[in-house]
């Protein structure tokens, strides 16, 4: 079979002096203007909770919440023995090194506050940001490909990658398929009309977490964690399956809720 051969690809676009452009960062920006034009567009729904004049607004608190979060969390799940041994590590955040559930964490607190701020209740706030923060994962996982980490288990698979030799299965190509693509096609789909309180938010969880579950199959956990448990869960796994449990139930919950109101 013939492989695809990884390009190569410089993480940096350009420098002028000190300052480097990395393709990860870019990455980030352009998920996050395509989160505020798909956010813009939301809002001509008569239903929306958020009005035009409050996107921009939205956006800079989930970009802190994204940033701060992510990596915090990346640090805390999975770099800590870097930390330990350079505390400057914490800053270098355009090499790479963002966890999806720290930065998940993030978005929820930055969602709480700018909710307070308007007068929305947190859970409005996760049910209109839902549909919108998929691309924007797909976009970093792009970054991770660019950046040449994140790669999955050896295979002889047709659409395999050659990298130092060796094929593998791009994971980060995969997860920007399902968790970006497949994700925000199945989320825009299911609230273009009004649902019940939560249930868009469900959705998220659920999707995110079976997509992400399923291809930690195929990744090759970090070396300094391993498998940690029966030789083949990984740390994403156990952060991962908490989503898809309080995803379902959510989603129960929302559904009951809607009866009763009917009824």
């Amino acid at each position: 079979l013939k492989m695809l051969t990884y390009p190569e690809i410089d993480p940096v676009i350009f420098s002028i002096g000190f300052l480097k452009i990395r393709w990860y960062g870019l990455m980030y920006l352009l998920g996050f203007v395509v989160a505020i034009l798909l956010a813009k567009a939301r809002t001509k729904k008569s239903w929306s909770p958020i009005k035009r004049s409050e996107v921009d607004d939205l956006i800079f608190y989930c970009m802190l919440g994204v940033i701060l979060g992510g990596r915090l969390g990346y640090v805390i799940f999975y770099g800590w023995q870097q930390l330990i041994s350079d505390p400057s590590y914490i800053f270098r955040i355009m090499e790479g090194g963002m966890s999806f559930h720290g930065g998940l964490i993030g978005v929820i607190e930055a969602l709480w506050l700018y909710g307070r701020k308007i007068n929305k209740e947190m859970i409005t706030m996760m049910d209109f940001v839902a549909p919108i923060v998929p691309l924007g994962l797909g976009f970093g996982r792009i970054g991770n490909f660019i950046n040449g980490e994140l790669w999955g288990k050896p295979t002889n698979v047709a659409w395999s990658f050659k990298v130092n030799g060796v094929s593998l299965h791009a994971t980060q190509l995969y997860e920007a398929f399902l968790e970006g693509l497949v994700l925000f096609l199945i989320l825009w789909i299911f609230t273009e009309k009004k649902r019940p309180k939560m249930q868009s938010s469900a959705v998220f969880l659920i999707g995110y977490g079976v997509f992400r579950f399923f291809i930690e199959f195929y990744r090759v956990p970090d070396a300094h964690l391993n498998y940690l448990a029966f030789g083949w869960v990984t740390m994403g796994q156990i952060l991962t399956a908490p989503m898809i449990i309080i995803g379902m139930t959510m989603f129960i919950l929302a559904n009951n809720k809607e009866k009763i109101m009917r009824g």
